[in-house]
């Protein structure tokens, strides 16, 4: 009843809201949901290897950098944001700030008052020259 059991119950379907009406400063980090109908002063963040999603709803608002693999975005954003997989910017969205992205959405009506760079998590592809005859990069022929 009382041993060392330990749980290792993961929350990655977990929801958090920050309903309207609240004030949060300080830097959050989350797995699973973040739904924001409030305020939010300061950094938020997806844990490391979570497929985290940010919703930040119409009345939302953050000020401070997001670091999300995915967000959807109805409310104000006052900082940069970085998702690098699928990035939503609804209507109602303005950001103040660069949004860098590898998928995104733009509804009509989205602001974004900052640069747009696209950005993937992927390795570059090395040129390989010589292909054509069979030499492969780094490699030399005898003359």
């Amino acid at each position: 009843m009382f041993g060392k059991k330990s749980s290792t119950a993961t929350f990655s379907n977990a929801t958090t809201l920050v309903a309207y009406g609240t004030l949060i400063k300080g830097d959050i980090q989350f797995a699973g949901t973040l739904e924001i109908e409030g305020r939010i002063e300061g950094n938020i963040s997806a844990e490391s290897g979570s497929k985290a999603t940010v919703r930040i709803l119409e009345r939302g608002e953050v000020e401070g950098d997001i670091n999300v693999p995915s967000a959807i975005v109805n409310g104000r954003v006052a900082g940069n944001v970085y998702s690098n997989e699928h990035l939503e910017l609804a209507s109602n969205a303005v950001i103040d700030g660069s949004v860098h992205y590898n998928v995104i959405e733009m509804a009509k009506g989205a602001q974004v008052n900052g640069n747009l760079m696209h950005a993937t998590d992927q390795p570059e592809v090395k040129a390989i020259e010589h292909f054509a005859d069979g030499v492969a990069d780094g490699e030399a022929e005898p003359c």
